[in-house]
This record gives C-alpha cells, structure tokens and sequence, in this order.
C-alpha cells in the first residue's frame, strides 16, 4: 500500500524558504517519478515540479528558479525547496506519483505567504 506523508508547510514571510518534505512508502522513489502538486483557495490543483526516475526535473513556469525538487532514495523522501516565496504561493502542497492507478495523494501540507 503506497502512503505519502508530507511535512515541512507553515507561514512565512514574502522573500522567505521552506523546505517541504514527503515520506513515500510502499513505492520506490528511485525508479518512480514524484511530483508536488498545489493548490490555492478557488483554484484548481496544479503540478508544480517534478523528478523522474533518472532525476531529471521540471516546474512550472512561475516557479522555475525559486523552487528545487529533489530526493534522498535512502530516507524515502522527496523535498520541495521553496526560495524567494511570494503571496501567490499560498496553497496546500501535496505530494504525488503518476505510477499508480488510482493516483495516491498525501494528506497535504499549507503554506501560507503573508506579511
């Protein structure tokens, strides 16, 4: 049974960094590509980056070269850091993986960008 467990959310200033991160178990997250996903009040929930399995990575337009992905295979987890946040972030991030059918999610994590 695939769990996902994700940590690391809360509330910080414009400008700010979290480092958001997600136990996978029952899946390996070496050779399954990861995703986090998020989001905001009203909207729809969107991918925000991704890792595949030879650790190649992509974002989304509005967060390339302020959030990183990435993994440690030994601890099973995937991470998410966050720099230079912006009010726009706000939103509940949620971990996932394309390889399973139907798509597990994590419980979520908020992250709420507020001066």
């Amino acid at each position: 049974q695939v769990q996902l467990v994700e940590s690391g959310g809360g509330l910080v200033q414009p400008g700010g960094s979290l480092r958001l991160s997600c136990v996978a178990s029952g899946i390996s997250i070496s050779i399954n590509a990861m995703e986090w996903y998020r989001q905001a009040p009203g909207k729809e929930r969107e991918l925000v980056a991704r890792i595949n399995r030879a650790g190649s990575t992509n974002y989304v337009h509005s967060v390339e070269d302020r959030f990183t992905i990435s993994r440690d295979n030994a601890r099973s987890t995937v991470y998410l850091q966050m720099n230079s946040l912006k009010f726009e972030d706000t939103a509940v991030y949620y971990c996932s993986t394309p390889s399973t059918q139907p798509r597990i999610w994590g419980q979520g994590t908020q992250v709420t960008v507020s001066s």
